[in-house]
This record gives structure tokens, sequence and C-alpha cells, in this order.
């Protein structure tokens, strides 16, 4: 199970340089077994909205969870005291930290390119490092 970071989805909805790497992870991956964070889909629809692309947001909300079974997740106001202790212990802002603390309370392995990850109990994998999805 796995939460898909920020990056991870833009890479891909703008086509950029290692989106088919993106691409091929998402092929094999079943959608149940992806998670995003409210914060990420937010962010999504704020860059996207920025860049005058707002239709592509609206064709991922689709599918991804209309069409497809990628599990949306949030934190509680109680979760942001253990936010506010992973973002000193080591040394993240506030989104890596909302996505590092996501995937450790829902037991999660987080699918970034962000490096800031590395320093981290968890770590990360980039889409290309998992061989199977399951």
């Amino acid at each position: 199970m796995y939460l898909i970071d920020t990056n991870i989805w833009l890479e891909r909805l703008l086509d950029q340089e290692k989106s088919e790497e993106v691409g091929l992870f998402l092929e094999k991956t079943p959608s149940e077994f992806l998670f995003i964070t409210d914060f990420a889909l937010h962010s999504i629809g704020v860059v996207l909205k920025r860049l005058d692309r707002f239709p592509v947001f609206l064709r991922f909300v689709q599918d991804v969870f209309v069409d497809g079974s990628v599990g949306l997740i949030r934190l509680e106001p109680l979760d942001m005291n253990r936010l506010a202790l992973v973002m000193e212990k080591f040394g993240l802002d506030f989104d890596d930290s909302y996505q590092y603390v996501s995937a450790q309370k829902n037991k999660l392995m987080i699918v970034s390119f962000d490096s800031d990850f590395d320093r981290t109990e968890l770590g990360k994998k980039r889409p290309g490092e998992i061989k199977r999805a399951t």
C-alpha cells in the first residue's frame, strides 16, 4: 500500500521528465493500493490552476476517485502535534511532514521523488524502485 506524494502525480499530469517511470508504476499497481492525502490533492489543484490547466485537475479527480479507487486520507487536528514533532525531528517542511505522518499513521510506503524523506525512518521509494506492486 502506497502513499503517493504530490510530485509523483504532478510528474505524470504535466508530462515531465520522469512521467514514463510514474506511468509504468501506476499501470502495474491496482488503484486500491494507492492513497493520496487531502493536502496533496488540494496542492495539485492549486498548481494546475496556476498553470491554467484546471481541466486536467478535473480529469485527474474523475480518473483516480470516480473511475478508480485511490484512497483519500487526511490528518485530524489532534495529529498536528505529531506533525510538529516530525518537522523538528527530521527537519521537514509542513507538506512533507503531513505526508510522513499520514503514511506512518496508515502504515503506507511513501512513493516520492523528494529526497527529504531519505533522512526519515520511513524513507521513500521512487516509482521505478518498486518491482512488484502489492
